[in-house]
Parts: structure tokens; sequence; C-alpha cells
């Protein structure tokens, strides 16, 4: 997820591309599993009816606060304080049996990375937290107090794509043996002596830091197990969009879409005209999109990001 802060509020990614892609229906049950700012929000709900509905999920207690008050104001809008791999469960709780879309801003947002508190961003020294709802779980501090060396090799070269993994790994063991590990400064700094060199304008601890914040708020997992969730709840007709700012989590997205949208393979031996084959559940809606240039000047942030669209068709 990435938001610009500016004078004027919120600039949210794919806007338009990705509420406009909801098709959204004036009497609809529309699902916001990022809430944010709620810019996605107030968007989809200048578009609902007044017999819509908007239910908004976000793990971010600042993020609820915003929603929370946008409720006030709006009675079409119900707030879960949750992550979005709860969705099942929620919607079971609001008696919602069939929704009309839900969308998807992936990641951490501006408003998380810029708070200094947070601990998202090497560029400010603060208290090495990286959680999106930091009243539940472990920061990231106390996991790499703890967490085997061999444990911290796989999640910064899974999850960063760092090819310094292993060293990064061993210089940590090393150096909280001696003082622990608590602050952005202190990880974005011994990161720096292991890391040499690292692409075009990119910090040495980016990959570590963008690898440790995806684990500790279990951001591929959700995505995994919240899609199967989504398509169960789709009404036909209804559609899914998904904005992606990481490779990994866009493989995911990508894959389920693709492999829900295609007939299910059959035998060799089988004889059965195309017309009778069972349909795929989903269907794709145009291909991916991403930011115009345009965009990308006013908010380099969402230069990575990648927008897919599936719709329920069965």
């Amino acid at each position: 997820m990435s938001e610009l802060i500016s004078n004027n509020g919120h600039v949210t990614v794919l806007l338009h591309e990705a509420v406009n892609g909801l098709n959204i229906q004036p009497a609809g049950i529309y699902v916001d599993g990022t809430f944010g700012r709620g810019g996605h929000s107030r968007l989809i709900l200048s578009k609902l009816g007044v017999k819509g509905r908007l239910i908004v999920f976000d793990k971010d207690p600042q993020a609820i606060a915003v929603a929370t008050e946008l409720a006030k104001q709006d009675k079409r809008v119900q707030v879960v304080h949750n992550g979005f791999a709860a969705l099942q469960m929620e919607l079971d709780k609001l008696n919602i049996s069939g929704i009309n879309g839900a969308l998807f801003d992936l990641g951490v947002s501006s408003p998380q990375i810029d708070e200094v508190q947070r601990g998202f961003s090497f560029r400010f020294d603060a208290p090495l937290d990286m959680r999106m709802d930091p009243t539940h779980g472990r920061s990231a501090a106390q996991w790499l107090q703890v967490a085997t060396e061999q444990e911290i090799h796989e999640v910064i070269k899974n999850y960063g794509e760092e090819r310094f993994s292993r060293q990064i790994a061993r210089a940590i063991v090393q150096q909280r043996q001696d003082v622990s590990i608590t602050t952005t400064r202190q990880l974005a700094r011994l990161v720096a002596q292991v890391v040499h060199t690292r692409e075009r304008n990119q910090d040495p601890a980016t990959r570590t830091f963008q690898a440790i914040r995806i684990f500790i708020n279990r951001e591929l997992e959700e995505v995994t197990e919240v899609l199967p969730q989504v398509m169960s709840h789709l009404l036909v007709g209804g559609r899914l969009a998904v904005i992606s700012f990481h490779s990994l989590e866009d493989r995911i997205v990508k894959h389920f879409m693709q492999q829900h949208s295609k007939p299910v393979p059959l035998p060799r031996w089988a004889v059965v005209k195309e017309a009778e084959r069972e349909q795929p559940p989903l269907k794709l809606i145009g291909k991916a999109q991403k930011p115009t240039t345009e965009e990308i000047v006013a908010n380099p942030r969402s230069r990575s990001a990648v927008l897919r669209i599936a719709e329920r068709s069965r």
C-alpha cells in the first residue's frame, strides 16, 4: 500500500483504475481489505447508492481511527479492526454470505513509513518495531534477538531476495552477543557494513528491512490465505482487485487469478465438447495495470505498483 501525503490529503495509488475495475453496483456490498487512510474507500462510497455497504478492514490502530470517524459520518460503512486474512470469519459475524467486490492495496502505507516510531524505515532512527498493528505480536527487534542465524538468513533471502543474506544474518547474530539490535539505525549500519555493492540509488538496507517487515506481518501468507476466501464470497459478476508493490506478492496474485481462470485440465482420453466443459470460477479483466508516468512523478512510491482484476464468472 502506498499513499502520498500532501497538503491536499492522501493521493492513493491507482485510485480510479482500481475502483473503476470493481464495476461498482449501487446497491452492492464491497470490501476494502486495506483501508489505510481511506482513499479507495471514499471513492467506492461515492459510487454506491443508499442501500450499498462497504466493509473496511485494517490492522493499524491509526487507520482504524480514521475509518471509525468515516463510519460515524456514513452509515454504509462498517469497520473491522483485523487483518484481511480473517475476512471469512468477520463476514460470517456480519451475516454476509456474498459480496459484489473486494479491493486490496497490499504492503505498507506511506503514513506508516513516515511515522518515525513505527520503525519501518531506515531513513529515521527509531525503535525497530515494523508491526502494522503494534499492539499484537513480536516486534522486529524482539524477533532478531531470539531467531537463529539460519532463520534470519532464510527470511532475508526468501522475502528480500538479498544475495548477501547469509553474511547479514551472521553479522546480526555476532552483534547481538554484545549489544541488542533495537533501533533502525543500528540495523541499517550493520547491513551497510556487510553489503558493499547495491543497485543504483538503493540503500544497502532496503532488501533487509523489506524482508523483515514482510515476515513480521506475515504479508505473503495473508495474501495466500485471503484470495480463496474472497473467491468463495464473490457473487457472480463480482470483482476482485489487487494492487501489489512487491514481486513476491504479485506472483501470488497472478498465479491465483490465472489458475482459477482456466478450465480444469481433462485426461487425454476424455471426449468432451468445449461447450460442455465446466467453466472456471474466475475471468481475468484486462491486463495488469501500472501507474502512469504522471502518477509516478507525483508519487515515486507508486512506481512498483501492479493492479490485477478478476471477475467471478460462475
